[in-house]
């Protein structure tokens, strides 16, 4: 009897990438990297768990509903039964952001990096989301960081390594949309709107590309909330208006960074709220005309390493959403000559790891494929794996003898 068919696919929101897919990847990547790099900002590393109760410390907003837990060694079927919250029987869970890793991490090794750090993070991370279009469960995030540095020179620095980011990556029509958390602050409490619920509030606003204005206005008044004043002020900040109640000083910040010159196009929006709890001043939004959603963003978030380490640290950051850009860009190889060996059967294996190690040393990459009746059939396949070029290898064929020609 033959065997029943198994399903083979990935899990849900997750996903396999064939080896094209994987080099366009990897030289994206390799782009976002050096990047940074060039700006002064240091790889670091962090590992994919943290304790369970880092991960819900309140510090990830909705994205710790989020988060996979991952349940204590030793559990037995009375603790399933018993346990009134899941979360109860968990010690570890999977990363949901690289932010609150850093945060950790920072505190524990702040004796072994210098007063002012720029970190670099580029790993996956992983969400229960639903899956969906730009949605995963699990997804690259691509941080910078500045921790230690109080001033806006840190603001201006992850935008200006971002901004250059972009450009390498020929994401010229790319903007950033900047607002500053105590601007919104400040347009709450000029509403009238009581400090208990003010973080309410800004979950409301956040809405704002999802259910307009007037769906933005009717939930805050459902809450008994003054919801036409807060969108009236909204509007007015963003046709240039400053609302009498609203303090000049609240938007200084954000004038200082909308007069500087970070290389990439920054646009003040009084409505972006950015919607991890954690952010104390500045936030940032990547946007590009192609999409719906952000590419994006980031800010400063000056509370969450005092949280762990006793002593308050600022800090602020900014990171790529890897799998919603990857999609925008298409980036050339490096010009390595590939070369695709078809090899006949009858060549001996030594012959060919001797051809194969000078074709090495001389510089190029090989791959390798048996020759098959269907040549051309084997040509495709040696293109998609990256062959630029290819040869005939026959028995007492050496690299030198060998008529490497363009794989068109």
């Amino acid at each position: 009897m033959a065997a029943m068919a198994q399903n083979v696919v990935p899990p849900r929101g997750m996903r396999d990438f064939l080896p094209a897919q994987k080099r366009q990847r990897e030289r994206v990547l390799q782009t976002i990297r050096e990047a940074f790099s060039d700006h002064g900002f240091s790889e670091i590393e962090t590992p994919v768990m943290e304790d369970a109760a880092r991960l819900h410390a309140g510090l990830g907003g909705d994205n710790e509903k989020l988060a996979f837990a991952v349940m204590r060694r030793g559990l037995g079927p009375d603790d399933l039964r018993t346990a009134e919250n899941p979360l109860d029987l968990a010690d570890l869970g999977l990363r949901f952001d690289l932010t609150v890793p850093l945060a950790r991490f920072i505190a524990t090794n702040r004796g072994s990096l210098p007063p002012v750090f720029r970190s670099i993070q580029i790993a996956p991370v992983w969400r229960a989301e639903r899956p969906q279009k730009g949605r995963y469960r699990q997804f690259i995030q691509c941080d910078i960081d500045i921790s230690g540095e109080a001033g806006i020179v840190a603001e201006l620095e992850l935008l200006t390594a971002t901004g250059d980011a972009l450009r390498r990556l020929g994401l010229t029509d790319a903007f950033i949309r900047v607002n500053d958390r105590r601007l919104l602050f400040a347009v709450l409490d000029a509403a009238s709107v009581p400090a208990e619920q003010q973080e309410r509030a800004l979950i409301t606003v956040d809405k704002l590309d999802k259910i307009g204005d007037d769906g933005v206005v009717a939930e805050l008044t459902e809450s008994g909330l003054d919801g036409e004043r807060v969108m009236g002020i909204i509007r007015a900040l963003a046709a240039g208006q400053v609302p009498d109640d609203i303090d000049e000083s609240a938007l200084a910040a954000i004038r200082d960074l909308l007069d500087a010159d970070c290389g990439v196009r920054l646009e003040f929006d009084p409505s972006l709220v950015r919607g991890m709890g954690y952010y104390t001043g500045a936030i940032f939004e990547i946007a590009h005309p192609e999409l719906s959603y952000s590419i994006g963003g980031g800010g400063r978030y000056d509370g969450m390493i005092g949280r762990f380490s006793g002593t308050d640290v600022p800090a602020a950051g900014i990171s790529f959403g890897f799998e919603r850009l990857v999609d925008l860009v298409d980036i050339a190889g490096d010009g390595t000559e590939t070369v695709g060996l078809v090899v006949d059967k009858k060549v001996p294996a030594q012959e060919l790891v001797a051809t194969k190690r000078s074709l090495v040393e001389s510089g190029r990459k090989v791959l390798v494929a048996n020759r098959a009746r269907n040549v051309q059939s084997v040509l495709e396949q040696l293109s998609a794996l990256g062959a630029t070029h290819f040869a005939f290898v026959r028995p007492g064929d050496s690299a030198d003898a060998l008529e490497i020609k363009p794989l068109d």
